[in-house]
C-alpha cells in the first residue's frame, strides 16, 4: 500500500512525458509536411527535427498517421475528433448568443483553415497513394458533412436561416464554401486579404441560408 502512491506518480509522469513526445513529434511533422510534402519528408527529417530519435518517431506512430495527426492538431487543435464542436477551437461558440453566432462560427473556421489549408493540401495528394490517408480523408469529410448539417439545423434553430432551405443542399454548399480549398484558392492564391475573404464568407454563406428553395 505504501508504494501505491508513488507508482501512481510515476505512471502518470510518463504518461505526461509520452504525450508531451508525440505533441513535440506531431507538431514538427506538421512543419516539414508544409514545406517539403508528403513523398519528401522521412522519418529521420522529422526525428531531427522534433530532437528525438528515429526509432521514438516509428514507435510514436507511422509516417501517414503522423500526416494525419498533424493536419487535425493544426486545423483543429485536436486529435480524431468526432465533431468540430469538440474540439480546442470551437469550445463555447456554441454556447454563444444569436446576435454573434454565425459570426463567431465564420472566424472559428476561417481562423482553422489560415492554419491548416498548406497541410489540407498535402493530404489531399498523400491520399492518392497512401491507403491509409485515403481512408483517414474519408472519415474527415464525413466528419465535415456531419458538422455542416449540424450548423444548417442550428441557424435554423436560432432563424438565422430562413425556413423552408434545402437543408441538405444548404449544408453541402456550406462544406464547400467554409473549406480549406476556398481558402488556399481566394487567399493563398489569389492574393485577397484575410478580410475581404472574410467579408466574402459571410455574405455568401447568409446568401445561401436565407434563399428558400
Amino acid at each position: 500500500m505504501v508504494e501505491s502512491a508513488p507508482r501512481a506518480y510515476r505512471s502518470e509522469l510518463r504518461a505526461r512525458q509520452a504525450q508531451e513526445t508525440r505533441s513535440r513529434i506531431v507538431a514538427a511533422a506538421a512543419r516539414l509536411f508544409a514545406t517539403q510534402g508528403y513523398q519528401a519528408t522521412t522519418i529521420a527529417a522529422i526525428a531531427r527535427e522534433a530532437g528525438v530519435s528515429a526509432e521514438t518517431v516509428k514507435t510514436t506512430a507511422a509516417k501517414a498517421e503522423l500526416l494525419i495527426a498533424a493536419f487535425e492538431v493544426t486545423f483543429s487543435g485536436s486529435e480524431a475528433a468526432e465533431t468540430l464542436a469538440d474540439t480546442d477551437v470551437a469550445a463555447g461558440v456554441i454556447d454563444l448568443p444569436d446576435e454573434v453566432f454565425l459570426d463567431a462560427v465564420l472566424e472559428t473556421i476561417s481562423t482553422a483553415n489560415a492554419r491548416g489549408h498548406g497541410l489540407w493540401t498535402v493530404l489531399l495528394g498523400a491520399a492518392l497513394s497512401d491507403p491509409v490517408v485515403d481512408d483517414a480523408l474519408r472519415r474527415i469529410l464525413e466528419h465535415r458533412a456531419a458538422d455542416y448539417r449540424l450548423l444548417v439545423s442550428e441557424l435554423l434553430r436560432r432563424r438565422i436561416a430562413t425556413p423552408g432551405i434545402d437543408e441538405s443542399a444548404a449544408a453541402i454548399t456550406l462544406s464547400f464554401l467554409l473549406s480549406p480549398e476556398s481558402y488556399q484558392q481566394l487567399v493563398a492564391q489569389s492574393g485577397w486579404t484575410p478580410e475581404r475573404y472574410a467579408g466574402w464568407l459571410r455574405a455568401a454563406v447568409l446568401a445561401e441560408v436565407t434563399a428558400p428553395g
